[in-house]
């Protein structure tokens, strides 16, 4: 838990929470929209001043600009608002252009991690991260690079956070322990 600016625990005993790795989705989403890019703007550069009327002119450019913005601006801003954070104590999930979403889910309450790939994510050295927390669906974290190196880094945080738990859990009955209080003492 932070304090009330997300900077530091909350616990002065507790080790502060380190982000791991800042991940995206694999670059590779973005060849065909940037093909896209090359291809309008190299038909509008073709076509503009060889057309009969001016004003077919300014409608290429209006078109060229607007087929910019489907295929290339709009890919590239999903691309760009799709983030997941690894720390050492939680994944946080944010994702959204106008309706932003964000989900975290804590290392210390366990869960499975399974990797899926195609075969153009192994090509490329990616794939799915798959989540299974118990809860109502599985978390995804789609298509981020080196999957296999991601899902030992969670292994090995929900390893040290379930020991960290644990050790927590001992201290804290050993504190209990020595802190009873006798009532009706005779």
């Amino acid at each position: 838990m932070t304090n009330n600016r997300g900077t530091g625990p909350a616990d002065p005993g507790a080790p502060a929470e380190r982000v791991v790795a800042a991940l995206r989705p694999h670059g590779r989403v973005l060849l065909w929209p940037t093909l896209a890019l090359v291809g309008v703007c190299t038909a509008t550069g073709y076509f503009s001043g060889n057309l009969a009327e001016p004003w077919q002119d300014s409608a290429l450019l209006w078109v060229a600009g607007a087929v910019v913005v489907l295929l290339w601006l709009l890919p590239l801003a999903s691309w760009l608002n799709r983030r997941y954070t690894i720390t050492t104590r939680r994944i946080i999930f944010r994702r959204g252009f106008f309706v932003r979403t964000r989900q975290e889910l804590l290392h210390s309450r366990g869960y499975d991690v399974r990797v899926r790939t195609t075969w153009l994510q192994t090509l490329s050295g990616s794939g799915d991260v798959i989540i299974a927390s118990g809860s109502e669906r599985p978390l995804v974290l789609k298509d981020v690079p080196n999957a296999t190196l991601v899902q030992r880094v969670l292994h090995d945080l929900i390893e040290q956070s379930q020991t960290g738990f644990d050790s927590r859990r001992r201290e804290e009955s050993a504190f209990a322990a020595d802190q009873t209080t006798i009532w009706n003492g005779r």
